[in-house]
């Protein structure tokens, strides 16, 4: 893998994996609701919040999909990997200064068409609070 390159398909092998943690602030969360355009008062608003069967602010659940999208671009596959499809299940929230880790890992080589499948999963303390399926178009090994 170069900088300007990620894994070649040849590279790859089933079970290879790549994860990124990253603590989510309140700040984070206030950035990704201005760019994205989600105000939902779930996110960003503490009194509202707090009136919920969650009883705090939660980090939008599609910040997690741009977690593992951020592994898939720099890591695995990395730069070149071009992202063709990807399932999540949110199955508890992430709140506010909580550390998420993102993992990507191979499940699936299709040399022909040159697809990888990898399982994506989010967990925090332990325990998953997203997993999903995503499907990579990755380059095979330029010949000279």
């Amino acid at each position: 893998m170069s900088d300007n390159h990620g894994f070649y398909l040849e590279d790859l092998s089933l079970e290879m994996s790549a994860c990124m943690e990253k603590t989510i602030t309140a700040e984070d969360v206030e950035d990704f609701a201005r760019l994205s355009g989600d105000n939902n008062p779930i996110h960003l608003d503490e009194q509202y919040a707090k009136s919920t069967s969650f009883g705090a602010r939660i980090v939008h659940g599609m910040f997690s999909a741009a977690l593992i999208s951020a592994v898939a671009g720099t890591k695995l596959p990395g730069p070149g990997g071009i992202y063709l499809s990807q399932s999540l299940k949110f199955r508890k929230p992430i709140f506010i200064d909580q550390t998420a880790v993102a993992t990507l890992t191979i499940i699936d080589i299709n040399t022909r068409r040159g697809r990888v499948t990898m399982n994506t999963d989010v967990h925090v303390d332990g325990k998953l609070v997203v997993s999903g399926e995503a499907v990579y178009m990755v380059d095979k090994r330029p010949t000279v």
